[in-house]
């Protein structure tokens, strides 16, 4: 169908090409039978190019139609799996909520174990300050003073 409506504008413009050049050859003076039909032909020709360069334009028009009915359900789609995503997360988040808050009662009631005691640390020193032997700065008073070799004057 779409075949016949297509051909039908073809004809319909190459006869109304093939008028107006007549006419302006008529102007001119007479034509030959040579002249009509390389000038029916060249029509033709032309018409069926101006008709797929129309359908191109059309079909370009009904297109962004189609695209933004596309782009709405894909957007529905798209929210309504972002609105499952969000559930299921506030789901999760309320659990572990609710097991922290049992974990913490848990361990606010489970008093029957004795709190362990801290143990030392080892690096911790055992004997005070005070009492430590230290190394004496004091000359060792039992060697002799030593001679220098250079002269000074």
């Amino acid at each position: 169908m779409a075949n016949k409506t297509i051909k039908t504008k073809q004809k319909s413009l190459a006869s109304d090409i093939v008028s107006s050049i007549e006419a302006k050859l008529g102007e001119a003076g007479d034509a030959s039978k040579k002249i009509k039909k390389s000038i029916e032909k060249s029509a033709g020709k032309l018409a069926k190019k101006l008709v797929k360069l129309m359908d191109k334009t059309e079909k370009k028009q009904t297109k962004p139609a189609k695209s933004v009915d596309k782009k709405a359900k894909k957007n529905a789609a798209k929210a309504q799996k972002n609105a499952l995503k969000a559930e299921k997360n506030a789901k999760r988040a309320t659990n572990t909520k609710a097991q922290e808050v049992a974990k913490a009662a848990l361990i606010i009631a489970d008093t029957s174990k004795p709190v362990p005691r801290p143990t030392p640390n080892r690096n911790t020193r055992t004997v005070p300050v005070s009492t430590r032997k230290t190394r004496s700065t004091t000359a060792n008073p039992t060697a002799e003073p030593v001679e220098s070799t250079t002269d000074i004057d």
